[in-house]
């Protein structure tokens, strides 16, 4: 009988030292700062991710990347997880002192979002569209790119319209047709001037269009910043924005969209913000939530180096590539 104990203890610690160290359960509140053209799936990612794990508490905040930014890296506001609608935000602001990496986990598009009551509707297309923006009385606006990368991006397809179309000078004829009144904070934040009626077009994401149903012009690759391909393109346009400190200032250069995210060092819950990187990345989880939210995700996600593919946390290694 004695050595019968003996055999099933040895088999019992052999089963526990193969399982490894047990992993407690996710609890308390998780701090997700992010962009506000994220705001939809990611409210949709809160409720399933606490279906998964009732004891986390998501808390979101969400606004332009430039400015969620900031809040952490100058005024030093607790964040477990920042994700930014330009994933360059986290490289220049966040990395090295505040985060070590730096995941690119989805895409997206520009384009000019209309309602049956904008100004000639019945008109504008595809290849008019730059035509109709500096009419006399049509209003138009776009996020501020002091504040929110859609607002940079906005004005790098006006630059790139130029070159494509071949029309020198439509850039600074755009301008001049532009009502700095209509700015806002963030992409997202233009949906109700339209909607009001307040506006004739605003320049969005593709993804916010279709989660309110807007109407919209899917414009020419070479100028949507949607394609990796045309990357080199993309690069002759440059924005300057205002930097970090009072007077100083940044280039913004033309990229394909790319949505970023980190895990701060300081985090606050990184066992929750952890298993929460591991829900977004998975494609049955919060990749399928973008997917259905007219956001694609990058399969698979991917970062920029070798290096900093071994700066992920482990259960993240084997999900995300390294791609330039």
């Amino acid at each position: 009988m004695k050595k019968f104990l003996v055999i099933v203890l040895f088999v019992l610690m052999t089963a526990l030292v193969a399982q490894g160290p047990a992993q407690a359960e996710p609890s308390g509140p998780l701090i997700i700062f992010h962009a506000g053209s994220l705001t939809v799936p990611f409210a949709a990612m809160e409720k399933e991710f606490e279906a998964r794990y009732p004891k986390v508490d998501v808390r979101r905040e969400s606004g332009g990347s430039t400015r969620m930014a900031r809040l952490i890296s100058e005024l030093g506001k607790p964040a477990d997880l920042m994700a930014s609608a330009d994933f360059l935000v986290i490289d220049q602001s966040l990395i090295p002192a505040k985060a070590d990496f730096n995941i690119r986990f989805a895409t997206n598009e520009l384009v000019l979002a209309y309602t049956g009551d904008s100004r000639f509707a019945k008109e504008i297309n595809k290849d008019n569209w730059y035509t109709i923006l500096v009419r006399k009385g049509v209003l138009w606006g776009h996020a501020d790119p002091n504040i929110d990368p859609g607002g940079y991006r906005s004005l790098m397809v006006m630059q790139l319209a130029e070159r494509y179309y071949r029309k020198p000078g439509l850039y600074q004829r755009l301008l001049r047709n532009r009502q700095l009144a209509f700015l806002r904070d963030k992409a997202a934040n233009l949906t109700a001037l339209l909607q009001n009626g307040d506006i004739d077009y605003i320049w969005t994401y593709r993804s916010l269009a279709l989660q309110h149903q807007l109407r919209f012009l899917s414009l020419d690759e070479h100028i949507n910043l949607s394609d990796p391909a045309k990357e080199s393109f993309y690069r002759l346009a440059s924005v300057k924005v205002t930097g970090e400190k009072p007077g100083s200032f940044l280039n913004r250069e033309g990229r394909f969209v790319a949505y970023g995210i980190t895990l701060l060092k300081d985090a606050p819950n990184p066992d929750a913000a952890l298993a929460f990187l591991a829900y977004l990345l998975d494609p049955q989880g919060g990749q399928k939530v973008l997917a259905h939210y007219g956001q694609p995700p990058f399969d698979p996600p991917f970062v920029s180096s070798v290096e900093m593919q071994r700066r992920l946390p482990l259960p993240l290694r084997k999900r995300v590539v390294v791609r330039k």
